[in-house]
């Protein structure tokens, strides 16, 4: 797809959900930085019912830094893979706490060197605490984006590589937030509702194929 038929990829979804933003709830970045590891094969909607009870017992790095990661893992057990993430959790926030005085950085690559933060979450991040410029492709932006014909990498690094090369970079931060929407309420994993998108009509590069 080529940069122009792009744009009008993205207009045509921000007509459509001309009110896209995170569906994570948090606060501050230390909120946002839990809830996207919790995020992890999980839905926000779960995601939020469990921080809702955590993060009033354990509101930053500090309080989170004095338990055990199986003290943590039966508050957290309903976001699935507790195991992984209360370790991580635990650790990443001990961290902050050595590393940075409780507060979560606000780069890249001091993100990505935190215990279960990857390229995804790193982004989400910068672009949900700190109003970075990014495109963090988690598994609705990497499906979606393949599909319509945004990207055809075969990585999530690469897609989002291939975004940011497609998208003008005034889009990308509020495109993010689009594709996750279309993803959610449209172009389902499993039986895409096609009739009923705005890109059916000559803009998704999969329904150009099937014609």
């Amino acid at each position: 797809m080529d940069a122009a038929r792009a744009a009008q990829v993205m207009e045509a979804l921000g007509k459509l959900y001309p009110d896209a933003k995170p569906e994570l709830h948090f606060r501050n970045p230390y909120e946002t930085l839990i809830a996207t590891i919790l995020s992890a094969q999980c839905t926000d909607r779960r995601v939020n019912q469990v921080t809702e009870k955590l993060f009033p017992l354990y509101p930053d790095a500090f309080a989170m830094a004095k338990l055990e990661p199986e003290q943590l893992e039966p508050l957290i057990r309903e976001c699935g893979l507790y195991h992984n993430k209360a370790k991580n959790i635990v650790a990443a926030s001990r961290a902050l706490v050595e590393k940075y005085g409780g507060e979560v950085p606000s780069t890249r690559a001091e993100l990505m060197a935190l215990p279960g933060v990857g390229q995804k979450t790193a982004g989400v991040v910068l672009l949900a605490a700190f109003g970075g410029n990014e495109i963090p492709v988690d598994t609705h932006v990497f499906r979606v984006s393949r599909r319509i014909g945004l990207a055809d990498a075969n990585t999530p690094e690469k897609v989002e590589a291939q975004l940011k090369a497609l998208l003008d970079p005034g889009i990308w931060s509020f495109g993010h937030h689009l594709i996750i929407w279309h993803g959610r309420r449209c172009c389902h994993a499993r039986a895409p509702e096609c009739g009923r998108c705005p890109l059916n009509d000559g803009l998704c590069e999969k329904n150009m194929e099937e014609k």
